[in-house]
């Protein structure tokens, strides 16, 4: 695994507990519909739930090709590749770069799955500096081996940039205000320092009120340090142009930016027509690229809410290849 693995991430798999299950599982499965002999990609593998359940329905006879940028998540494949019920091999990279190299590595998936966001693997280990309910070094890297962090972020960034990133990634009404605490308080080397000065940022009742007043700030440092919406609008044309005629493609997302970009990827390869609305009638005589496999996008039970609540926000949307041919 290139990047080295740092001895410290070995402690961040013991905080996972051994019933782990995945979010939507048995909904994802259902639309991806894995069939044995088959060759999925799993391109946020983690701790592997997801995984399993795949690798149960592919058999010995099918390919599990397991992709993700943190070395916890390689260590962890590792440890359970064993126990799959069918062969899988480990990419370590971002998923947008490993997508798009698949084909030149003579992969030929018939399905391809994605589950956005931060791990429960990696909120819950406190060192690693994704979580609010924590006192950590400020870091927040997927890939803790490579790249700025959080600590860079909050101590170098200009005020509009932090203000501009809260804003847009974590669609934070007091953006304004938490930058400007933020860079008046620096240096800042904690989580719980960065939360201090968000809590003393906002009014009380935004303190108070309904949710973690760190949350949304937390989420937006987040994804701009992992690039991690620039990766998905890299990866989706990636992962679709591998698939072959019947392919799938499912993806899970927690918040309403992933959401909103899968949403439209998938909805303009169901739209069978491109002519501009203005038009009367239809001139291109287009025909879907892709069908689209839930009406809507498919939430979590209330059942499964109350067992796990960080799957309240879950969404999962997917689509089935109906014309083109592989990349």
């Amino acid at each position: 695994m290139p990047g080295g693995e740092p001895s410290e991430l070995v402690a961040t798999l013991t905080v996972m507990p051994a019933h782990h299950v995945a979010v939507l599982e048995p909904e994802l499965i259902a639309l991806l519909d894995p069939q044995p002999g088959e060759t999925v990609v799993d391109a946020t593998f983690g701790f592997g739930g997801h995984a399993r359940a795949v690798a149960e329905r592919l058999g010995r006879n099918g390919e599990l090709i397991c992709i993700d940028r943190d070395p916890a998540a390689g260590l962890r494949w590792r440890e359970i590749s064993g126990e799959l019920d069918s062969p899988s091999r480990f990419i370590r990279a971002d998923f947008a770069d490993a997508l798009e190299g698949l084909a030149s590595q003579g992969a030929a998936p018939d399905a391809i799955y994605l589950d956005l966001g931060v791990s429960s693997m990696q909120l819950d280990a406190a060192e690693r500096g994704f979580s609010y309910s924590f006192d950590a070094p400020l870091d927040m890297r997927m890939d803790p081996t490579t790249g700025p962090s959080a600590l860079q972020a909050v101590n170098e960034w200009t005020e509009e940039r932090l203000a501009e990133v809260l804003r847009d990634y974590g669609e934070e009404r007091h953006s304004r205000a938490i930058a400007r605490e933020v860079v008046r308080r620096r240096p800042m080397a904690t989580t719980g320092e960065l939360v201090e000065a968000i809590r003393d940022a906002v009014p009380a009742a935004y303190r108070f009120g309904r949710g973690h007043p760190a949350k949304r700030s937390f989420q937006a440092l987040r994804i701009a340090v992992n690039d991690e919406l620039g990766a998905l609008d890299r990866a989706l044309p990636a992962a679709w142009g591998q698939l072959p005629i019947g392919g799938r493609l499912a993806v899970i997302c927690f918040h309403s930016l992933e959401d909103r970009r899968v949403k439209r990827f998938l909805g303009e390869r169901a739209r069978p027509c491109i002519c501009p609305p203005e038009l009367p009638e239809c001139r291109c005589g287009g025909r879907p690229e892709a069908e689209s496999l839930a009406r809507r996008a498919v939430a979590p039970s209330e059942q499964e809410v109350e067992r796990n609540p960080r799957a309240r926000s879950a969404h999962l949307r997917a689509a089935r290849k109906l014309t083109g041919e592989r990349a």
